[in-house]
């Protein structure tokens, strides 16, 4: 396994002004300081191929992948979501990434006030078929260009559980759709990332490695915070920070032969989370649990 980090712990997309103050440039020193060979792409990092290049490299940086919003369960937005994702999956293909992370975003509540444990959307068979269609179409593009799509399931969306997850596996092609594995996630929607793990490894691709500490978990269900109210709140952090055991998470990755990328992936308000220091202890850890 290779491991990458994302920038989110230095500056959130969801919300630009959290670390507002951190610059591209800063963000990627870091992350190489820190230890880790690759990184996902955030708001700040340039679009220009040949720039990017010229940042990264020096930094011995890979891009391991970047974020896709798909629409396709919202009226008349299927074309504008796959011309879109020609054009992220170009750009991710000059920049020899092989896993493109999409998720379907329409009617989610993650922006939204609502709170993130209650108000949960509920696809309808009609709105499934369109996303498992939508899918298989930008499935077959990407493997066209030796590439995968990853599907991350998240909170706020309609795929964010077991039970989502397991309707998206046999209802779609695996040759055309994997899976990211997400262990903050799964956690946070109450899953355990080991059953979904050992249920569909064979199709992970991708996984993020990201922790919850469990007190802010609690603290987001008894005051029904919406998901920006819990990220800001702490309820993530890095792998070994938290609740979450990665002992057989690592195990039955090996077991599996995984050689995707691990990603280090916890938003936190850089002003309470220090980038640099998180990321360092993450790397640690991570070296500790996998003896690289």
């Amino acid at each position: 396994m290779k491991f990458a980090i994302a920038p989110i712990g230095w500056s959130n997309d969801d919300m630009p002004e959290v670390g507002a103050h951190i610059s591209f440039e800063q963000c990627i020193r870091e992350m190489a300081e820190a230890g880790f060979s690759g990184c996902e792409m955030g708001h700040k990092f340039p679009r220009d191929i040949e720039i990017l290049k010229n940042a990264l490299t020096p930094l011995k940086l890979e891009v391991a992948s970047a974020w896709y919003s798909l629409f396709f369960t919202e009226e008349d937005r299927a074309q504008e979501t796959k011309s879109g994702f020609i054009q992220h999956m170009n750009f991710l293909k000059a920049m020899n990434a092989k896993v493109i992370v999409v998720s379907e975003c329409g009617h989610a509540i993650v922006s939204k006030s609502s709170p993130i444990l209650k108000d949960k959307p509920i696809f309808t068979d009609v709105q499934w078929h369109q996303l498992i269609d939508g899918l298989h179409q930008v499935g077959v593009l990407a493997r066209q260009n030796d590439m995968h799509i990853v599907y991350h399931h998240h909170m706020g969306t309609g795929i964010e559980n077991e039970t989502d997850i397991d309707r998206l596996m046999r209802d779609s092609d695996s040759d055309c759709v994997s899976l990211l594995l997400d262990t903050g996630h799964l956690t946070y929607a109450g899953c355990d990332p080991m059953k979904v793990l050992k249920k569909y490894g064979t199709r992970i691709r991708h996984v993020h490695l990201k922790d919850i500490r469990p007190e802010i978990l609690e603290y987001v269900r008894n005051n029904e915070l919406s998901f920006r109210e819990s990220v800001m709140k702490g309820v993530f952090t890095v792998p070994g920070d938290g609740c979450i055991d990665f002992k057989p998470i690592f195990h039955a990755l090996r077991e599996l032969n995984y050689t995707g990328w691990g990603v280090v992936e916890a938003e936190q308000d850089p002003l309470k989370a220090n980038p640099l220091q998180y990321a360092k202890m993450a790397m640690e850890f991570l070296r500790r649990q996998t003896r690289v």
